[in-house]
């Protein structure tokens, strides 16, 4: 008979078990060229304060690797935010790029920025913004934003590294 002491015990082994795993796995990266992406129902960007801000961002941010890895899974977007500024390879420190991508009519329009300064306020995502090439919509519907973080390291010495490494397998968080 299991009873609930023998459960949860087996539970927490179990989990134990499957982080130790991914964390062997992954212990040896020295690098993994991490992709984003979110989307949002529409956007609006002004171009007086450079501020882009996506409206009804999606509450969750896909990410993924190129190969050998593979890796890919989700997060929300709220805990993403918090990666920006931490550790010395932070995103506060050196911005990512971002293509952002609109469908206007039956026309794709880019426009690649860098991406500064995140602050969520409830379903809306702001970002400040420097637009590196193309010409930014004042507004469009149905948005997706790809993130590129290419090569930022994921030594255990990293803190945004081991704390970008709990998301690396298909699992939300």
């Amino acid at each position: 008979m299991l009873t609930r002491h023998s459960f949860i015990t087996t539970a927490a082994l179990s989990l134990s078990l499957i982080i130790f795993g991914v964390i062997a796995a992954t212990a040896g990266d020295e690098k993994a060229d991490f992709l984003f992406v979110q989307s949002a129902k529409s956007m609006t960007f002004d171009a007086a304060t450079n501020k882009l801000t996506l409206k009804n961002v999606s509450p969750v941010t896909v990410f993924f690797t190129d190969r050998p890895e593979r890796i890919a899974g989700n997060m929300n977007t709220t805990r993403l935010i918090p990666f920006w500024s931490d550790g010395k390879d932070s995103f506060k420190s050196d911005p990512p790029n971002a293509d952002i991508s609109v469908v206007e009519g039956k026309t794709l329009k880019q426009t690649v920025v860098e991406l500064q300064d995140p602050v969520i306020d409830g379903d809306d995502l702001t970002y400040t913004v420097k637009v590196l090439k193309g010409d930014m919509p004042a507004k469009a519907t149905e948005v997706a934003v790809f993130i590129d973080i290419i090569g930022r390291p994921l030594t255990p010495l990293s803190y945004a590294g081991v704390a970008r490494r709990t998301y690396r397998r298909a699992f939300v968080y």
